[in-house]
């Protein structure tokens, strides 16, 4: 085509230093910037996208993933070997090459631990992620009881409480000692209030399996959280496989039984037992300084709130229970600091910032 016949379709252009060509019809169109852009776009994707490859192919040379990326290298078809190195990669919170090691084993030869810790890595990331996945999991091993416990849970986290319920007891109607279950039906149970039902159902689980710490612990709670003496025997129960006598826990739940019931003084007895037991146990610092704050002991209060800071600086309730003491025997300004460090350190605290706002 001539060159006059080009020049009356296209007017030729230029705005800041970029060619563009004009129809007549007022269309514009993007000529040489578009196909630069474009490239330059694909390298920058190719370029982050080798840069993500070579980091995660330079973090499995080093320690402590360099000698499962040698055995891999050794024996590529093992994929218990992806397995330990994902699982190692998850612990140590390298989410995204944890995530590959896991769904190569997992895709490779699907097992049951494999999907189980890559659901855990997925929830990490994106609940539905996670949930969509042990869905699709159970369509191949739909006899696998820890991938629908695992389905359970994740139905928990993700704030659907009824289809994690209905989960857990179909799980226990075939499998009725599935202590997993059956302590996510009482978790759920007692988040919703359901005190009595919960204790029936960790009741039950008791009776599978009453060495299970846990499972105790969990149980002797509740015992004291409503007033219940049976509370206490557990407790000693407790105490007596403690050989070691390290535990606090029994301690601790023994107080809460007193102290629910009104005996103050026997609870801060046991609460005691319970940080001589274990210095860095820090509710039993928390029960007892509330205990004293509610006697209008502040001095006393102050005192075990502030060894709970010391016990752990990072401990957000500590802080903010001594600007509430401070703030009780009017030393205001050292109140708002407090209520601003536990702020600062736990966000969701709200109490902590309203009460340094209005000081």
């Amino acid at each position: 085509m001539p060159a006059t016949d080009l020049a009356a379709i296209y007017q030729t252009i230029t705005i800041k230093g970029f060619d563009l060509q004009l129809k007549k019809n007022q269309q514009l169109i993007m000529a040489k910037p578009l196909l630069f852009l474009t490239g330059l776009l694909c390298i920058i994707l190719c370029s982050c996208h080798n840069n993500g490859s070579e980091t995660t192919t330079a973090l499995l040379k080093q320690p402590p993933y360099n000698k499962l990326t040698d055995s891999i290298k050794n024996d590529p078809a093992n994929m218990d070997l992806y397995y330990k190195r994902g699982a190692l990669l998850f612990q140590n919170n390298q989410l995204n090459a944890a995530e590959q090691d896991l769904k190569k084993a997992w895709n490779t030869a699907p097992k049951e631990a494999y999907a189980v810790r890559l659901s855990d890595i997925l929830a990490k990331k994106n609940l539905d992620s996670a949930i969509t996945f042990l869905q699709q999991a159970l369509i191949i091993l739909p006899q696998s009881v820890a991938l629908q416990v695992s389905l359970a849970k994740q139905f928990h986290n993700h704030k659907e409480n009824d289809k994690a319920l209905t989960l857990c007891r179909q799980i226990v109607s075939k499998y009725p000692n599935q202590i997993d279950a059956l302590e996510l039906e009482a978790q759920i149970l007692v988040e919703q209030n359901k005190q009595n039902e919960a204790i029936i159902i960790l009741e039950k689980a008791y009776s599978y399996a009453p060495f299970d710490i846990d499972l105790c612990n969990n149980l002797a709670f509740i015992y004291a959280q409503n007033k219940n003496p049976k509370a206490l025997v557990l407790a000693d129960s407790l105490l007596n496989m403690d050989s070691a006598k390290t535990h606090a826990e029994p301690y601790y739940f023994k107080a809460l039984y007193y102290e629910n019931t009104g005996s103050l003084t026997t609870a801060k007895q046991y609460l005691n037992l319970a940080i001589q037991h274990d210095y860095y146990f820090l509710d039993a610092y928390m029960e007892k300084g509330q205990i004293l704050y509610n006697q209008k002991n502040y001095d006393g209060a102050l005192k075990t709130f502030s060894l709970a800071a010391t016990v752990s600086p990072t401990f957000a309730d500590a802080y903010y229970w001594m600007g509430r003491c401070q703030q009780a025997t009017n030393h205001y300004a050292e109140a708002k600091q407090n209520y601003l460090q536990a702020y600062g350190l736990d966000p969701s605290l709200k109490d902590a910032k309203e009460a340094a706002d209005k000081l």
